[in-house]
Order: C-alpha cells, then structure tokens, then sequence
C-alpha cells in the first residue's frame, strides 16, 4: 500500500505542475550552444533508441549488461528496435558515453488498426485508431514493416508513442506482432468524465469511448480506490488485458505514460518529447512534466525560445525541482525541419565524419539518427556503413550552419528506398535567389532553374528568400537542374 501511494504521489505531482503554467511571470529568452554529446548528468534518460552495440538514447551511447526491464515480452536488449520510447537509468558523459543501469520499456500501446488514412506522399503523415485512441504518423516514425501499403486495418500492432496536447499521440514506433500476443492488448489514456462506475456488481470505466471492464482486476503501483483520484487530477492510466466483445477484460491497471518520466532518487533527466499546448511564461508541459525555462537555458545553434510552440518534438536536459517541475538547463530541437530524396553519391561517405552528399546536399549523420529500412526485407540492424548498399534514402533533418557557413543537413532519420527513383527531391529553406540568372539555393545546393521548368501556382519573380519550397530537380554535368518548384505555403 505504502508504494501505491509513493507512485501515485510521484504521478500527481507531474500532473499538479501543469497548474503552475497560467502563473509566474517571465520574458526574454536564454541562448547558447549545446555542447556534443549533452551533459554530464545521473538519473534519467528517456527517448527513442536511434543505435547499438550497447544502446542509444538522446545521442548518449550507453553501454549496458543487456536486460530490458519489460513486461510487454521484451527482456533482452537485442530485442529491442529504433524508434522504441526506451528508459535509462544511469550516468552520462559529455563525450557522449553514458553508463547503463537499468533499462525500461514499455508499449503505448498493442491492438488492432482501424480507420488508416494511408500515408501521404506529399508530407508523409497518415493516422489510424487504436482501441478508440488516434495515433498520428510522421516521416520521423519508424515502421517496420515499413512500407505504408503493409499497414492496414485489422493489422495488430505495437505503438511507442508521445502523448499531444489534444489528447491523440505522436508515433516514434509502429511495429507488427504476430503468433499468441496478437491477442494481449494494452491502452492507455485519460478516463471520460463521468464513466467511472465502482461498485459490487459493475466495475468499469471509459478511455476515449473504449469501454473497460475491471472486475477482478490486479492494480500496479495504485490501489482500486485511486482511479477517481487518478480521473479527478487528469493522470493516465494504462491498461493491459484482453478484448471481449468489444469490450477490453482488464488483467492489469496502472499509470499511464507519466510514469517514464517520474523523478529517480536523483535529480538529472534528458528526455525527448513533443511540446503538448502553449508555452506560457516560460514554462510548457512536455510528457507530462512542466519544464521551466530562464535566463541560463541554452538552446542549440540556430533555435531559440521563440521558436517554442504547440507539438515541436525537442530535447530537454536538465533537473527536477522540488516541485516536480523540471528546470531547463539545455534544448535540442529534434524536429525535422527539411528533407532531400535520391540516390547517394557513394564517394561522398566520410566513415570518420558521418558525412555524405545527396543530390548535393552535405548530410551529417549523429549518435541520435535513426537509420532503417522502408520495408522488412532485412532484420539486421542498419548502420552507418550499410548506406554504401543502399540503393537510394529519404533523409528527414535539420537545416544547420557550420563553423565557416555552409548548409547542411543533421539527419533525423535516414530510410532505405529500394525503388528510389532517378533525380532528387528536396525540402527546404530558398537562401538564395536570382531570377535574371535563373538560380536558387536550397539547403546548400544552387540549382539551375531553366526556362522548361515548371512552378507550381507561383513565378520565380515572386519567390522571396527563407521560403519553404519543394524542388524535383536532377544532375547533369557538374550541376543540378530543378525541374518542377513549388511553394510549401502552409509549413512553418
């Protein structure tokens, strides 16, 4: 009973600072640089696995003895794939190695698909069901199987997921299951107002219009007793068992997602995550937990505080307070902002720098890339030498400056294309323009623009410089010519 409480306490308390957003004053806004590798910290690291040979989180590599705290069948870390929302507990470094005590993982989510939208080929989102719950797709989701014609309805799936602001969730992770766990489903989300019903003869509740059944239920971390508090404070829950008739035959309850993100016995915590409703006098809820911001919050090269807003994926690194929030010490952004398409130029792979070209782009590869297949044709683990096979890959990344001012690109997620197609495509920022000459500049590469190309619902005389556009163009000679622009009016 003492630990029910002690967890529940924890949980409430990420829940209570949320109140604290609509109060304190604030203004301005810190800068800096991020050192690489983050910072030195003990606690806790939460994030998606981007690597291994040990295990990468948030850019650290840590090294661990290879047991994965699961209860979702998952025990060994070979178990494990990219893209999965992975605990660490334990020490890292600024050299970017990091110490593994403990490993956690757990699914958002494991149920039948529904009401798949497809995957767009434009900007490459798509959305489904999950037991009543909306999961939204994204370039920066790993799939596996990853290409979207083999996810459909009916597919049984697990999910590791970010909760958003208004109430759906962010897919880092989608993955088939298969054989007798196709039949063990887990949930998790706010109870509806109002659908609580405990008494002798009927034990139920509602998440998001799924009906829950919890007579003779275990409870971990909580007590029965707790769910109208946990309903009343707008905590989570998690939910594992089986459906039946449409109704889910509860085996196990307990908190939800918060969980992750709840303070160890020490202060440090890094953890990735998209930014759920506003950012109000320099606080903002994030996972569950509300990090402050002040004066010596450093941001990386080229993000700033004013670019803080409503579902921005980010890295925070720094300490909990004694108020259960967490004080800023650095922010990374960790969402794609940019994209280029083709094959790569295979003399252009620096092993040393993690570098290559891809239709002229400079693409940096770190320790919190993920790099994967768009299919299942392989169940090896893809690394930075296997890009030397691949036919052709999407890389979804961050527009950045070097030291002497070249663009490039510090990819997010490199996929393997098995049908990449001749020319490139890319997404980005116009540095550049010259109408007279025919030029523009897009994410470091000058592009020819000739008098056959063709602009999509826009002239060239009316393209202005930090525009978002999309560029088909190919290689010919020593250049790049662009063969179709068009102007990407609602990004931001």
């Amino acid at each position: 009973m003492a630990r029910a409480a002690s967890i529940l306490a924890r949980s409430m308390s990420l829940v209570a600072g949320i109140g604290l957003l609509a109060s304190c004053g604030g203004g301005g806004g810190g800068s800096g640089g991020i050192a690489d590798g983050g910072i030195r910290g003990t606690g806790s690291s939460v994030g998606p696995v981007s690597g291994f040979a040990s295990v990468f989180v948030n850019g650290i590599r840590f090294r661990t003895d290879g047991a994965v705290s699961s209860d979702d069948g998952i025990s060994h870390e070979s178990q494990l794939k990219k893209g999965m929302i992975l605990r660490v507990d334990g020490q890292w470094r600024a050299d970017g190695q990091g110490e593994a005590d403990r490993l956690s993982y757990d699914d958002t989510f494991r149920g039948p698909v529904s009401g798949f939208t497809g995957i767009s080929v434009t900007d490459g989102t798509g959305q489904f069901i999950i037991l009543g719950q909306a999961v939204h797709i994204d370039r920066q989701t790993v799939l596996r199987p990853g290409a979207a014609t083999t996810l459909s309805d009916g597919d049984f799936v697990r999910v590791s997921a970010w909760p958003r602001g208004d109430g759906s969730y962010r897919a880092s992770f989608i993955g088939a299951v298969s054989g007798s766990a196709a039949s063990d489903v887990e949930l998790e989300g706010l109870i509806d107002d109002g659908s609580l019903t405990n008494d002798s003869s009927e034990k139920t509740f509602f998440i998001n219009g799924q009906e829950v059944n919890f007579h003779g239920t275990a409870f971990e971390g909580i007590e029965e007793s707790d769910l109208q508090r946990l309903l009343d404070n707008r905590v989570p829950v998690e939910v594992e068992g089986s459906v039946l008739s449409g109704v889910i035959e509860a085996r196990e309850i307990g908190i939800g997602e918060s969980r992750r993100y709840q303070r160890s016995s020490l202060d440090d915590i890094e953890f990735a995550g998209p930014i759920s409703g506003a950012v109000l006098n320099r606080r903002f809820a994030i996972n569950g937990l509300v990090v402050i911001i002040d004066d010596d919050t450093g941001f990386d090269d080229g993000f700033g505080e004013r670019d803080l807003a409503d579902g921005l994926l980010i890295q925070v690194e720094g300490d909990f307070q004694s108020d259960g929030t967490v004080l800023a010490e650095e922010i990374e952004l960790r969402e794609a902002n940019a994209r280029v398409e083709g094959a790569i130029t295979n003399e252009s792979i620096d092993p040393a720098a993690r570098t290559f070209e891809l239709g002229g782009v400079l693409v940096q590869v770190t320790a919190s890339t993920i790099i994967s297949a768009d299919d299942e044709d392989t169940q090896r683990r893809l690394e930075f030498d296997d890009l030397y096979l691949f036919p052709g890959v999407e890389v979804a990344g961050i527009e950045r400056d070097d030291a002497s001012g070249r663009r490039f690109l510090e990819a997010v997620k490199v996929e393997r294309e098995d049908d990449a197609e001749d020319g490139f495509e890319l997404e980005g920022r116009l540095t550049a323009i010259d109408c007279d000459a025919g030029l523009i500049t897009v994410l470091g590469v000058e592009l020819q623009v000739s008098v056959n190309a063709s602009f999509e619902d826009i002239t060239c005389d009316a393209l202005q410089t930090g525009d978002f556009v999309e560029v088909e163009y190919i290689a010919q000679g020593n250049g790049y010519f662009a063969e179709e622009v068009e102007l990407e009016r609602d990004d931001d």
